[in-house]
């Protein structure tokens, strides 16, 4: 999959990939505002393992965000199952050298609609952004993602118990702002 933005590229993840993924991930700002699972410091052993698990899924729902062809940053959804297989989460992030420039809005904006696209039976995609991260949920908002509450004490980062805010959109919700014409798609699966 590949994705053309003004702003930026989202695509599939490469294993060359793996030295522009353990320089830009590897920043305790980063660190700060993700799960656990991914690690701290960020070394070129935790890029090549991700990136041979981002290869291997199927579907392909994490991708690299590009600027020149680097491999600046992250987003991804995972799709639920069950009772909850209508919903998705997803989540980003992004080489500090690399905020305040618009590309991780760009990128949600069309891996939003990316994801309503290529699966049908999806009804909704949500992202639970720590309190502590407001240039996310200000990202979430500025896509149309919407804040439907606080789930207090929900989270621990760091030694710290922190509340996470959880905001979504709904499938018509994304198809009426024209997310679903968002950037030049291309699908080159491997």
């Amino acid at each position: 999959m590949q994705i053309i933005l003004s702003e930026c590229t989202v695509r599939d993840w490469h294993l060359d990939d793996a030295a522009a993924l353990a320089k830009h991930a590897n920043d305790r700002r980063i660190w700060l505002n993700m799960r656990d699972a991914f690690p701290h410091p960020y070394t070129i052993v935790n890029a090549t393992a991700f990136l041979s698990t981002a290869a291997a899924m199927q579907p392909r729902t994490w991708f690299a965000v590009t600027v020149d062809d680097q491999a600046v940053g992250g987003i991804g959804y995972t799709l639920h199952d069950d009772v909850e297989r209508i919903a998705a989460e997803i989540g980003y992030w992004l080489g500090t050298a690399f905020w305040g420039r618009g590309i991780m809005t760009a990128a949600l904006r069309a891996v939003t609609a990316y994801a309503f696209r290529e699966h049908s039976g999806l009804r909704r995609i949500y992202a639970v952004p720590y309190v502590t991260s407001t240039a996310s949920a200000h990202i979430l908002e500025k896509v149309g993602y919407r804040l439907e509450g606080r789930m207090r004490h929900s989270v621990i980062k760091d030694g710290k118990v922190l509340d996470q805010f959880i905001y979504a959109i709904l499938r018509d919700e994304a198809m009426s702002t024209g997310h679903a014409a968002d950037g030049d798609v291309s699908d080159r699966r491997h």
